[in-house]
Formats: C-alpha cells, structure tokens, sequence
C-alpha cells in the first residue's frame, strides 16, 4: 500500500509552498518528484560536457522509457515509438493507412480532442467518420464493432473516456470485427497508463504518454507499433532509417529494421527522457507498481465518490470500472474551477464536466478539503 506520507518528502518542490491547498489535478499534470529535477541538471551536464557526443547518453535515456513501456503494456521495448505528444503518433500512424483503398474510421464521440479535432478535420477532407456515441458504456464496444465495414481503415478509441473515467469494457469485440476486414486498431491508452493494469493483443497499437500518472512530464509520448505490420507512414522523420543515413539517395524511401523504427521522429529535446528515467527509477525504489497505483486511485477514487453524494458524478461507482479520477457534471463548470482554485483547491473542466484527479501523494484530508470546498461554491 502506497502511504501518502511518506511520500509527500519526495515531492518537497512541487509540494512546499501549497499548505493548505488541495491538488487534484492528477488525471492531468502531477507533481513531480525531486528525481525529476535531478534527471534535468543531469541532461544539462551531458549536454555541457559532451556537445554533440550527448545524443548516445540521450538515446540511453529513451530506451529506459521503452524498456519501461514495455514492461507496463506487455509489449517489447522495439515496438515502442516515442514522439512529443500523442498527436504527433496518431497523424504518424494516419498517415500509413490506406487512403486508396479505405475511406472509413470508426471511433466514439468521446475521444480527446487530439484524435478528435484531427479525424474532424479531415472529415471535412472527404474521409468518412463514425461517431459512436459513448453511451451506454456496456455496449459501445459492440457498436463500435458493428460500425465497421469493408472498406474500413482503422478503429481508434479509448480504454478510459477522459471526461468521465469509464472504462470502456470489451473492447476485444472492436478488435475482432477490425481484424475480420483487415482494419487496423488503436487504443489511446493515455488514462488508463501507470493508473489501470491491461493488456491488448500483439495486432493492436497502442499510444499514451507519461503526462499524467507516470509523473515524467511532457514530451513523454509513444506509440506501440505491433511487430507484424507492414504499414509505411508519409509523415516520417529521418529517426525512421537512422542506421542507414549514408546510404546513396534515391528510390523508395526505407525504414529500419524495428518496428518502432517505422513511426520514428526527428531531432527531439532529449531532457523529456533524462527527466522519465530519472521519475521511472524513484518509482521503482517507493515500490509504485501498477497495481499499487491502481489500488491507490481506487481507494481515493471511492472516498471522492461517497463524498459526492447528492451530485450528479458521471464516474461509475464500480471500482473495476472506473480510472483514476472522478466526474461531475455541473452547469458552470469553469466557473466552479474558479471558485475552487481561490480557496485552494486545484480541478479542471470539460465541457460541464467538473474533474477530480487525486495521485498518491494526496492525502485524504485534502480530498476531504476539496469536496468541502465544492459544497461551498455549489451546493447541492
């Protein structure tokens, strides 16, 4: 069991000057251990003592945050592709499909706005959508599933909706029917990542990032690339052929020989992973596996819910169905935050959906705090 604290001394920086305040903004931007800092001076010494030399300690720094993604997904650290933001994978991995032959993608009205903005988008391009709406949550799975057509692309949704913390169960009836017309399937995996135990077939991608509850930070993004696929993007950065850089130009354009190596960038800001190594070996030495994360949020996930009561929580009540943060949906939800954020306690908003995201450096007088504070500004 994961024991707040003791782990609020490992926090010093984040946490010193917020006495008094309530941060539940763990379903989005954490704190950071002190490891943190520390993996940042040690990319600025690389950097200083080794110029251009850096990049062979930089891609060290990289393949501890693969090893590490691997372990967690179950997957093997050459199918991990790393990018500065779940964007940047999905237009990656857009780009590769079959555009000629497919038309279509499946995927629910309840996806993030980076999968959403840009499958609108082109849309408004000629590609064919289907919104599936994301209620009711026991059969989107099979909708989604029964959505699909010959002449589909991909099916592209989430484990965890991010405006609610549902996770979305039987997911393997989308995959299947994808498989059965030679579809792709991603998962966005960004809410249920270092927060919820999974594990989907070696066929399906997978893209996340350590943002939010792997405590790294930003620029900590991946895409699990399945070994088996042929697929070729044509937004690809020269990290895709790195070996092969001095070969002579001209014909078809090559990857290398992972399958990682296929969805790979461009130059990056390397400290992002300095900064994951060092926030994924504190994690290590506190003993904050998965699971104990995973029974962490369910417990103050549990205590947030009971001290809803009376208000219109949109989070499930079952501990198996539910992530790591908790909804309520509310007419001014933004101006809630507000309110919230003057008496020291620190939510988000989407929509009307008012979020509580503890972490496991909360303590249950600040949730306890922070639903006080909610009674406050808008009673029920």
């Amino acid at each position: 069991m994961l024991h707040p604290d003791s782990l609020r001394p490992h926090y010093a920086r984040f946490l010193r000057d917020k006495e008094g305040h309530s941060l539940l903004t763990g379903h989005s931007h954490q704190a950071w251990p002190d490891a943190a800092r520390e993996g940042v001076l040690e990319a600025f010494d690389d950097a200083a003592a080794l110029i251009d030399d850096k990049w062979g300690r930089a891609f060290e720094a990289a393949d501890a945050v693969r090893a590490c993604v691997a372990e967690v997904i179950g997957a093997a650290p050459d199918e991990i592709a790393l990018g500065q933001n779940t964007h940047e994978l999905l237009t990656r991995f857009l780009s590769a499909l079959d555009w000629k032959r497919r038309r279509h993608v499946v995927t629910t009205a309840g996806e993030f706005h980076s999968l959403y903005r840009q499958l609108s988008r082109l849309a408004e391009e000629g590609l064919e959508v289907t919104w599936v709406d994301p209620d009711p949550l026991d059969t989107l799975a099979e909708r989604l599933a029964a959505a699909v057509r010959e002449d589909t692309a991909a099916v592209m949704c989430s484990n965890v909706l991010f405006e609610t913390s549902s996770v979305v169960p039987h997911l393997d009836a989308a995959f299947e029917a994808a498989r059965r017309v030679g579809a792709e399937a991603l998962v966005d995996a960004y809410h249920s990542f270092m927060n919820l135990p999974f594990s989907v077939p070696e066929d399906v991608w997978v893209t996340s990032g350590g943002y939010k509850y792997a405590q790294w930070g930003e620029a900590t993004c991946f895409l699990r690339v399945p070994r088996a696929t042929t697929l070729r993007p044509v937004y690809t950065g020269w990290f895709s052929d790195f070996a092969n850089l001095a070969a002579p130009r001209g014909g078809e354009v090559t990857y290398g020989a992972r399958p990682a190596d296929r969805f790979a960038g461009s130059t990056y800001d390397p400290v992002s992973h300095y900064r994951a190594r060092a926030v994924i070996r504190f994690f290590e030495a506190q003993g904050m596996t998965v699971e104990a994360l995973r029974a962490s949020y369910q417990r103050q996930t549990a205590r947030l819910i009971d001290g809803l009561e009376g208000y219109d929580v949109r989070t499930p009540r079952e501990g198996a169905r539910r992530g790591g943060f908790v909804t309520v949906a509310l007419d001014d939800a933004s101006g809630v935050v507000e309110a919230l954020k003057a008496r020291g306690v620190h939510t988000d908003a989407r929509g009307r959906m008012l979020r509580f995201g503890p972490a496991p450096y909360v303590t249950d007088a600040e949730i306890d705090r922070a639903v006080a504070a909610l009674r406050e500004v808008a009673p029920r």
